[in-house]
């Protein structure tokens, strides 16, 4: 089980349908990276930030269980770490802090360089959710087997992917990756929101989160990862019609005036 995904600094590689796909580094519990400069001609980070103005080993990303710990290796600088769905929500680890707990599934680690800034994203998809029908003190806690998060970004584009289904099930036709963002851009937090956005959030859902078995063509056929998302969401009531008020109104046809 991964813990942690790390979306590497620099430039993404042509994926198979031409789009740029950023380059992740995959961490289960126990493991860790280092980030910074890096040592030349020697051994380099994982997690390499080329800028003069930041240390050659700045820190360290510790995976463990279902979150993940940052240390500040800086004597005299701290590192923000910014919550990518809190609306600003941030916090600060300290000069010489050691295994700083970090709470956000979607995170951006910054640090302060010469360029003015660098930085790198982490996510951590195995955050653990208490199931609805727990109850207290009734031994050990249900844990939902789909941590899913109905408040982040990734669900919107889960409800909307099932949307036609919802609405009616004998609706063959998924909506594709610029139809998703175009269904969302009206809300305040999925104004950014495009083709290459959306289909992130695709992949994360079918394998960080809901953990699909795509077989040997699923990594390039999106159209086999939509499907298959749509049929699990719904068959195990992930995505259900309350749901759909998480979405913006549809707009209406405007009728055509015929003229006189």
């Amino acid at each position: 089980m991964e813990t942690i995904i790390v979306q590497l600094p620099g430039p993404s590689r042509p994926g198979e349908d031409g789009v740029g796909e950023p380059e992740l580094l995959h961490m289960g519990p126990g493991d860790v990276a280092d980030f910074g400069r890096g040592t030349p001609g020697s051994r380099t980070v994982p997690i390499v930030l080329p800028d003069p103005g930041i240390s050659r080993r700045a820190g360290r990303l510790e995976a463990a269980e279902d979150y993940w710990r940052l240390s500040n290796y800086s004597r005299d600088i701290a590192y923000v770490v910014e919550n990518l769905e809190g609306a600003g929500e941030y916090l600060t680890v300290a000069p010489g802090r050691i295994g700083a707990p970090v709470p956000f599934e979607f995170s951006r680690v910054v640090l302060p360089a010469l360029g003015g800034s660098a930085d790198f994203k982490v996510f951590a998809p195995q955050h653990a959710y208490l199931d609805e029908q727990s109850s207290p003190g009734a031994g050990e806690p249900t844990v939902h087997p789909y941590a899913l998060d109905a408040t982040a970004k990734y669900f919107l584009v889960l409800v909307a992917l099932c949307e036609p289904r919802l609405r009616d099930p004998s609706d063959s036709v998924l909506p594709g990756a610029g139809d998703i963002a175009e269904r969302l851009r009206p809300l305040e937090s999925c104004r950014g929101l495009n083709r290459s956005t959306v289909n992130h959030h695709i992949d994360y859902l079918a394998f960080a989160k809901l953990r699909l078995d795509l077989g040997d063509d699923g990594n390039s056929r999106t159209g086999v990862k939509r499907a298959r998302l749509v049929a699990l969401a719904l068959r195990f009531g992930l995505v259900r019609e309350e749901h759909l008020a998480l979405l913006p109104p549809r707009r209406r046809p405007v009728p055509q005036e015929s003229g006189a």
